[in-house]
């Protein structure tokens, strides 16, 4: 397992995080999670990702269990603060002072640790402040229990106003964590250029498309049983875009070139994000430890120009490249 720094921070990370939306405390059961976390610890992977928000709270939890007697220094935890937890209260949402103070006490509980290694804003607060999220920030910092901030689907001019913010009050804003794979680019025009230029890492989310870049989905046919598209807690909302037909004939087309390289389809998905510089770490999910394992097979993987070039041909026009989307990913109002 290879390792990357975090933006120009000194911090790094493993360039395969393991992360535990949608499955740990909801699609996947405790002994099952805790396979998959130990198996990624044996694959080397060092990063874990989650936030409050997931299974509303419950995989915090579960990771915080699956975690426990690890050295803590040879780990790096990573969670995420804004959408709402508990019973759905006029704070439990947000980036208010209020709710980041009592959401990092709460994550650390269940996380079973005393601090977090990236606190990320899991959403721009049109609603507060942003000088008062970033002082919120910059306290938790101070007091210990985060080392460095980040924040997850902002825009190019959120995250620069952001990170002037924080560089007035002394602290490290690090990271963007936004989808990204090769079917889904909005980021490369305006968030990554920004990042380069400010010191930001992208840890990127669901690079194998939630799995439709296994190539296990194939066009006219029904979606496997036991699939996260037939996930009614919130895989089928999530992967529903991407089962057109097109896109999955297109997807079907990048088989012989992953067979050509002696690779795994999700490998060959996980290689493309960590060709890119700007990129620190890929998050992939797990629901069973040999998934885990294939993904871990794609660090150090390297691209050539060619097979980069053969991957653009075969998707041709289904790659959504929109960079206006990502400001779609704003909420306009703070949810409940």
């Amino acid at each position: 397992m290879e390792h990357r720094y975090l933006g120009n921070s000194g911090l790094k990370i493993s360039e395969i995080a393991y992360g535990n939306w949608l499955t740990h405390g909801s699609q996947v059961e405790e002994d099952a999670a805790t396979a998959c976390v130990r198996q990624a610890l044996e694959e080397g992977i060092t990063t874990f990702d989650t936030a409050d928000v997931y299974a509303n709270t419950k995989a915090e939890s579960v990771l915080g269990r699956a975690l426990a007697g690890e050295r803590r220094e040879s780990v790096e935890i990573l969670t995420k603060v804004y959408w709402p937890t508990g019973p759905g209260g006029p704070n439990d949402s947000g980036l208010s002072r209020k709710h980041i103070m009592e959401s990092i006490n709460g994550s650390l509980t269940r996380l079973q640790t005393d601090y977090v290694d990236l606190y990320q804003a899991h959403r721009y607060d049109i609603e507060t402040p942003l000088e008062e999220t970033m002082q919120a920030f910059a306290d938790v910092v101070r007091s210990g229990k985060a080392l460095y901030i980040g924040v997850s689907e902002w825009t190019a001019e959120q995250i620069r106003q952001g990170h002037a913010l924080a560089r007035d009050l002394g602290i490290s804003l690090i990271s963007s964590q936004p989808q990204y794979s090769m079917l889904w680019r909005v980021i490369e025009d305006e968030v990554v250029p920004t990042s380069e230029e400010l010191g930001l890492g992208q840890i990127v989310w669901s690079p194998i498309a939630q799995g439709v870049l296994t190539g296990k989905y194939k066009p006219g046919q029904p979606v496997p049983e036991g699939s996260r598209a037939t996930d009614a807690q919130g895989g089928s909302n999530m992967i529903s875009r991407w089962l057109r037909d097109d896109v999955l004939e297109a997807v079907a087309r990048l088989e012989p070139i992953a067979q050509a390289a002696d690779i795994t389809m999700a490998q060959l998905a996980v290689a493309w994000v960590l060709r890119h510089s700007n990129v620190s770490a890929a998050i992939v999910g797990a629901s069973r430890p040999e998934q885990v394992t294939d993904n871990a097979k794609a660090s150090g993987i390297t691209l050539g120009d060619d097979v980069m070039a053969a991957i653009d041909d075969a998707l041709g026009d289904v790659v959504v490249r929109d960079s206006s989307l990502t400001g779609r990913q704003t909420p306009t109002s703070r949810p409940t």
